[in-house]
């Protein structure tokens, strides 16, 4: 009798486990989906007295639901002052907030943090620091799976005793699957 209500009790749980599976993965993946998006990006590193530089960013985001989702943004940017080459790098990771609606614009806001590099010239050296990200922009559907995405950040590179302020506007596609 111990041996029946064992393997009663066994095949219940694992009955269970694999209906609870099942759930966790079918149902909410109607409601899940991912973001890419490419941009031109003008990158203004510094203040008064920064430097304009010029480039490219994408972001890759996975959609939990209709409005919160994890987005990861790179970005790299070159400008050649005096004729010094100078590129910053950034790599960014964190919360996206978006308010999907009816119409096909679709206003979304982040906050990002992770890392930048720094390289001047050949030989000039190279320095790394902590970044952090916060903006948005808005989706405007064009067609649809292919959206317009403008978008204005402000980013904050950390070096022990120094802060960085920089600004970042991109306007580019962004693909919705």
């Amino acid at each position: 009798m111990k041996k029946l209500i064992f393997l009663a009790q066994r095949v219940g749980f694992t009955l269970c486990l694999g209906l609870g599976l099942m759930l966790f993965c079918v149902i909410p993946s109607r409601a899940q989906s991912v973001d890419a998006s490419l941009s031109y990006s003008y990158f203004r590193l510094g203040n008064s007295g920064g430097t304009n530089q010029n480039g490219v960013s994408g972001s890759i985001a996975y959609n939990l639901n209709r409005y919160f989702g994890i987005a990861g943004d790179f970005g790299g940017y070159h400008a050649s002052p005096f004729g010094v080459s100078e590129n910053t790098y950034t790599y960014l990771f964190g919360p996206r907030v978006t308010l999907r609606n009816p119409t096909k614009v679709n206003p979304f806001a982040q906050f990002l943090v992770g890392g930048s590099r720094i390289t001047v010239g050949a030989g000039g050296g190279s320095s790394n620091q902590f970044a952090y990200s916060i903006g948005g922009g808005v989706d405007i559907g064009l067609l649809p799976h292919l959206a317009l995405r403008p978008q204005v950040d402000y980013i904050g590179l950390a070096t022990p005793g120094q802060n960085t302020n920089c600004t970042r506007v991109s306007v580019g596609f962004v693909v919705h699957f």
